[in-house]
């Protein structure tokens, strides 16, 4: 891993293959490893001819982990996505992140347009316009020592996640919080790059694809048959739907 510094904090990432750049941002809970590298992702693009930047998000990974919700403003995760693109001196890359990662990236292309080329927001869809999303769930299955008293699956789900991948539960904590506050839908308005919006067709976290790509000046939208948000992440189908955009 390779180091850069953003915001204060000390973020690292890995690059692998060469070619035209692209920059993946994972989801919530997850690693630039698990995201990218087991499923297979890095290796699809390096073979399509590929630079792949990938980088441990604040409080995930090998990354600084601060405990304080208000580091985790979905508007300093788009800056440290800018702030890793200045420290390679890249002026422009394609873009994709899933479900946290896929929030991100609309974020960023909405508030610096000029630096991408192509976006893949993926794992997202319309669930991310709902109002008033409850965190509380999900943030007390986190910070939890009883894992009898964590009632709802989802919050389970969540939980066994970020144990699997060895994350420091508190840093997730006020991550969760903070990123569950609503979107703000008015960036995507300003996105003037292709977009293309992907989930899967049972997934009941991020909701229909094609309802959040209407909202996207020119976007387009994939939804991926017959899977939920875990397992569209490595599934072939998705991998097409991207190369193709891509090559667009």
């Amino acid at each position: 891993m390779d180091y850069f510094e953003s915001d204060g904090l000390r973020l690292a990432y890995e690059v692998r293959g060469e070619g035209s750049p692209i920059l993946l941002v994972h989801g919530f809970a997850s690693t630039h490893e698990v995201n990218w590298i087991a499923t297979s992702w890095s290796r699809t693009l390096v073979d399509a001819g590929r630079r792949v930047i990938m980088a441990d998000g604040r409080g995930h990974g090998a990354s600084d982990k601060p405990h304080d919700p208000s580091d985790y403003a979905l508007e300093a995760m788009a800056g440290d996505v800018i702030a890793l693109l200045d420290h390679l001196g890249e002026p422009g890359v394609d873009l994709m992140g899933y479900s946290m990662g896929g929030m991100v990236a609309l974020v960023a292309a909405g508030l610096w347009p000029e630096r991408f080329d192509r976006v893949v927001a993926a794992g997202v869809g319309e669930r991310l316009l709902d109002k008033g999303k409850d965190s509380k769930a999900v943030v007390d299955a986190l910070l939890t020592d009883d894992l009898s008293s964590i009632r709802s699956p989802g919050a389970r789900l969540f939980r066994t996640f970020a144990d699997q991948n060895g994350q420091d539960r508190q840093a997730l904590a006020a991550c969760f919080e903070a990123v569950r506050a609503d979107y703000p839908v008015e960036v995507l308005a300003r996105i003037t790059r292709p977009v293309l919006i992907v989930a899967g067709e049972m997934d009941d976290q991020a909701g229909p694809a094609s309802a959040l790509a209407a909202r996207i000046p020119g976007a387009q939208s994939f939804t991926v048959p017959k899977r939920d948000h875990m397992k569209t992440v490595g599934d072939r189908a998705y991998k097409d739907a991207v190369l193709k955009f891509l090559a667009e």
